[in-house]
């Protein structure tokens, strides 16, 4: 079932492009390990979080991501900029009006 993480993830005080590589470097691994979307945005009333949301093909298919030694490589270059603040959801996708069901 397809599953959906939204996050929000506290940083220290650095600048946007400071994070914006590790987070948004081109992974075809993702793609091939089941996600389908993975956005990562910012809001101007919010400078020291990072908001990410991830579209997988199910919740085993994104645990299973994790374990891979190249995800496992951008989570310790991301690591320095998190400050240790999360929050989010996740949740099942049961439909979408943009896709046949």
């Amino acid at each position: 079932m397809t599953s959906v993480s939204a996050g929000a993830l506290g940083t220290v005080r650095v600048t946007a492009t400071n994070w914006r590589r590790p987070l948004t470097q081109h992974h075809d691994l993702l793609r091939e390990r089941g996600c389908s979307v993975y956005e990562v945005g910012i809001h101007a009333d919010a400078p020291d979080i990072m908001f990410v949301v991830e579209v997988w093909d199910s919740q085993e298919a994104h645990r299973r991501s994790l374990e891979h030694p190249e995800v496992q490589t951008s989570i310790a270059v991301a690591r320095p900029i998190l400050s240790g603040e999360f929050g989010g959801f996740r949740f099942d996708v049961i439909g979408s009006p943009l896709r046949e069901a």
